[in-house]
């Protein structure tokens, strides 16, 4: 691996580093063409935000919450993945929760001084890229994990490799990733190397009074239920987000059993500085 690794490295390497999606976002490559694939894949979250970014009122997602109806092959996608999470959590991801969404980051961007207290139920279809929707929807646990694995493909290529990371959420590695602590602690919690893609969630990446970004619209609950959550993922990136989001929201019991349920998946959860892992997660830990 190292020798094969250098030979990349000695053809060409690169990286780019950029804001997108509210967070930062970096791009790794080594091999053939690095550069130019390195500024595709920039080009593709750029592109992708724009779509998908549902406060930005010409995107895609936007104009479906307005209007109730976007024909977009990517909202279409989101939609279609949100609905198989929505019915294997038994409703605990849940995309129905624009409002909830929109009010939420409202208060954590400190636009809103109040957090909202009902959460909605509503319908949603999908044809084709056509998508029809009587409520807001919240695609936000699906659209950056989405984007990073649209990101990476473009980084495909014959005699190179690399990676997309983007606020905790990262396509297959190609060397060691630290998990990072939830505690500020410079020392990561773990050092992973692994082939699946990784998302974290936690507290302490955004947070107001006691409250952040997840909620769980099954028993009407704001807020994380532990300090962090890292999710591995064989499926693609866009499971570790919506899985990282999910098991942040359940009580500990709950995220240990639909873990360990759910195949193709390993977890960390950070639980009043307790680790609690799934069987198989630490096959994924380097060694030190």
């Amino acid at each position: 691996m190292a020798t094969l690794e250098t030979a990349y490295e000695r053809v060409g390497a690169t990286h780019r580093e950029f804001r997108s999606c509210d967070t930062s976002f970096r791009v790794d490559v080594k091999g053939v063409r690095a550069a130019a694939a390195a500024d595709a894949a920039r080009r593709t979250v750029t592109a992708l935000e724009h779509q998908l970014n549902a406060f930005d009122a010409d995107s895609a997602v936007c104009r479906l919450n307005s209007h109730g109806a976007v024909e977009n092959e990517h909202v279409a996608r989101l939609v279609h993945r949100g609905l198989e999470y929505y019915d294997r959590t038994d409703h605990v991801f849940d995309i129905h929760q624009g409002r909830v969404e929109q009010s939420l980051k409202a208060y954590l961007r400190g636009d809103d001084d109040t957090v909202p207290e009902t959460f909605d139920t509503g319908t949603v279809s999908i044809s084709g890229h056509h998508v029809s929707t009587d409520v807001p929807l919240d695609l936000n646990g699906l659209a950056k994990g989405y984007i990073v694995d649209r990101a990476a493909e473009t980084l495909a290529g014959l005699g190179r490799r690399g990676f997309v990371s983007g606020g905790g959420d990262m396509s297959p590695p190609v060397g060691p990733v630290a998990v990072e602590s939830p505690y500020g602690d410079a020392k990561p919690l773990k050092t992973l190397e692994t082939e699946w893609a990784v998302a974290t969630s936690g507290t302490y990446r955004r947070e107001r009074a006691g409250t952040d970004h997840i909620y769980d619209p099954a028993t009407g609950r704001l807020g994380s239920r532990h300090e962090s959550v890292t999710v591995l993922a064989e499926r693609d990136c866009m499971e570790a987000d919506a899985l990282a989001t999910t098991l942040a929201a359940l009580p500990l019991d709950e995220a240990n059993a639909l873990a360990d349920d759910w195949d193709g998946l390993e977890a960390l959860i950070v639980h009043d500085g307790v680790f609690h892992t799934t069987d198989g997660f630490d096959t994924h830990v380097l060694d030190t």
